[in-house]
């Protein structure tokens, strides 16, 4: 029996592109199907919710997913990375030294914003490093046709920061947290402030005018959302 996005609590973007706000920290998870493929975009802030997503993803999809893409090395977005074993794993050039040097941090960052002892614990002993480094863009082949690209834009909400765009009628463009639409970016120790307007341009050229901008938390916004936030972001930290 077939399922749509609907019924398992999801967001359709576009055709055999999808993603859905998980509870929490209001993070975006994103799914786009290839032939006989399935790339997540971000996994979950632990290992259980990873699993969660990993099962909803594949009830969409009809097969295992086979790739991941990250973000950028945040626990909501990195900590369920693990639970998806097997998946070709992609992230921004340094993500590998982060994830490996500094865990301890990421734990308590994890522990600090509420989650639980455990599960930060089981998450960061489980913690891989991606096995695919991308240092400008790379262009995945799902099969069938579909192609989407990975660039490296950043760095800016921090320095290894991963996009993910989608071609097709409307491009769908997930920008991890170098957009956030339901609340203040947030910049924490590991942002490049002086960096961020110009991950913003690089992201909306590549993106253009019409793209549905995916954030890594909040609704879909368009390229006039980005633009402004592009502008508050170089007013706040004083960068043309």
């Amino acid at each position: 029996m077939t399922v749509t996005w609907e019924e398992l609590g999801w967001e359709r973007l576009a055709a055999g592109v999808g993603r859905c706000r998980l509870p929490g920290w209001d993070c975006t998870a994103g799914l786009v199907l290839g032939a006989g493929t399935a790339l997540m975009v971000d996994a979950g802030s632990s290992l259980s919710e990873g699993a969660r997503l990993r099962g909803r993803a594949e009830q969409l999809a009809g097969r295992r997913v086979t790739h991941l893409a990250l973000t950028h090395p945040h626990f909501d977005h990195v900590f369920g990375a693990s639970a998806f074993a097997g998946a070709e794993v992609y992230g921004a050039v340094g993500l590998d030294a982060v994830l490996a040097r500094e865990r301890e941090a990421l734990r308590l960052d994890a522990v600090r914003n509420g989650l639980a002892v455990a599960d930060a614990d089981e998450a960061v002993d489980a913690l891989v490093p991606p096995g695919h480094l991308v240092s400008g863009e790379w262009t995945l082949d799902l099969g069938g046709g579909r192609q989407v690209l990975l660039a490296n834009v950043g760095p800016g909400h921090t320095g290894h920061d991963l996009v993910v765009l989608v071609p097709g009628e409307r491009e769908v463009v997930f920008c991890g947290d170098l957009v956030e639409e339901s609340g203040e970016p947030q910049a924490g120790p590991d942002a490049v402030p002086s960096r961020w307007p110009d991950a913003l341009d690089r992201l909306l050229a590549l993106g253009g005018e019409d793209a549905l901008y995916v954030p890594g938390h909040g609704a879909v916004v368009d390229a006039g959302f980005v633009r402004r936030q592009r502008d508050e972001l170089a007013a706040r930290f004083g960068v043309s």
